[in-house]
């Protein structure tokens, strides 16, 4: 026992007041302060709203919530965790341990949504749907297999930022298509809380990725963009499919995907690189882009629950905090 513990070394305590990148300060700043649980969203206003919808439209709201489940459980299991293990330095760990915890709370919050709309029978439908349906099945494996088997850590990251900033987003589409009807609107406010969440992950581990490449010679380089095309290509035709079971029974398959198209070339950008798509935000169903937006709405001010979710101001007790219940004169009494 004693020599294996000689073998470890002095383990060194993380320090904060010491960072050798100031983006992974910012970025621990900035998650912590949009920090929000889904629980206290009061999904439960939209019964009506839902009640409305027809079976169609209430199949595919419940089945790309499946499908966004999967991914976050990915992201949450596996994502982060093969990340770390190339993090440089402590505090870039933690951040992604940060991230970790938040994308298990995105996977969360969909079950959150599925108690409050749905019967057992039809969640239990779904659950089994988003683990057995192939071309979701597909996104999953292929990125699980990177995250699992591929040494390379900027194939690591490259996957993480296409299913963060592209994947996500055909499924993302719903809820903002709905929202920006006025219809479940707590709902959404889950997904923009999300939205407001997953934009910062796409950002940080692309950045992460551009530092790292940044080191590479050029033939390296073109091997590392070449490998990237080549996987968002085969990304993208099975998400085509994947969109076409989902949505071309709603007639919504062709803007979903022009949608995909948006973000995956914002992930590209992500991570340095030029966009391979001709699509603008212009091309965007406007209604989509506008609940993009994820400044503050639905904020209410008692509850503090929002897009623009705050926490709670608290400030140190003094000994008159204790004085629960007596007079301000010195004889006491009840208070009136």
């Amino acid at each position: 026992m004693t020599d294996k513990l000689s073998e470890i070394g002095n383990y060194k305590a993380i320090n904060w007041d010491r960072v050798s990148d100031d983006i992974d300060k910012a970025t621990w700043e900035k998650l912590t302060e949009q920090f929000w649980l889904d629980t206290r969203i009061p999904v439960s206003n939209d019964m009506d709203d839902w009640r409305e919808l027809d079976d169609t439209h209430q199949w595919v709201v419940g089945h790309v919530f499946g499908g966004l489940t999967l991914l976050d459980t990915v992201q949450s299991q596996d994502g982060m965790r093969s990340l770390s293990q190339d993090a440089i330095t402590p505090h870039e760990k933690a951040v992604l341990n940060n991230i970790q915890f938040m994308e298990s709370v995105h996977a969360k919050s969909y079950s959150t949504i599925f108690s409050t709309l749905n019967t057992q029978n039809e969640i239990d439908e779904i659950f089994n749907w988003s683990d057995t349906e192939d071309f979701l099945q597909n996104k999953a494996k292929w990125i699980v297999d990177i995250y699992r088997n591929d040494p390379d850590s900027l194939h690591k990251k490259v996957a993480n930022v296409f299913l963060e900033t592209c994947l996500f987003y055909s499924g993302f589409y719903t809820p903002l298509y709905y929202l920006g009807n006025n219809k479940l609107n707590n709902v959404a406010e889950i997904i923009k809380l999300i939205l407001r969440d997953e934009s910062v992950h796409g950002t940080y581990i692309g950045y992460k990725y551009q530092v790292k490449y940044s080191q590479l010679t050029d033939r390296e380089k073109q091997a590392q963009d070449d490998w990237a095309y080549d996987f968002l290509y085969k990304l993208f035709e099975n998400e085509q499919k994947y969109a076409a079971l989902c949505y071309d029974q709603v007639g919504w398959t062709d803007e979903v995907m022009t949608f995909v198209q948006y973000n995956a070339n914002k992930a590209l950008m992500n991570l340095g690189k030029e966009g391979i798509f001709p699509t603008t935000a212009s091309d965007v169903n406007p209604i989509i882009m506008n609940g993009i937006n994820t400044t503050t709405s639905n904020h209410d001010f008692f509850s503090q629950v929002g897009n623009g979710y705050l926490l709670g101001q608290v400030e140190a007790m003094s000994d008159d905090d204790y004085n629960i219940g007596i007079a301000d004169d010195p004889k006491g009494g009840d208070k009136k």
